[in-house]
């Protein structure tokens, strides 16, 4: 599961990425936000599966 949720937040991070520079690019300026929440939600979730991970490998 948790390379599954790595896999999804990676996707996530791309596809923000992608938005912000769109959005630099026609100015939009909800584009680029959207983009960067984007990036932030991803930057999360890998911090949770990390905190997953460390939690698992003290319990072993």
């Amino acid at each position: 599961m948790s390379a599954e949720k790595r896999i999804e937040a990676t996707a996530k991070n791309i596809e923000g990425k992608i938005q912000e520079v769109v959005g630099e690019v026609t100015g939009n300026p909800q584009d680029k936000a959207e983009g960067k929440a984007k990036q932030a939600e991803a930057q999360d979730i890998h911090v949770v599966e990390n905190i997953k991970d460390e939690i698992k490998k003290a319990l072993s």
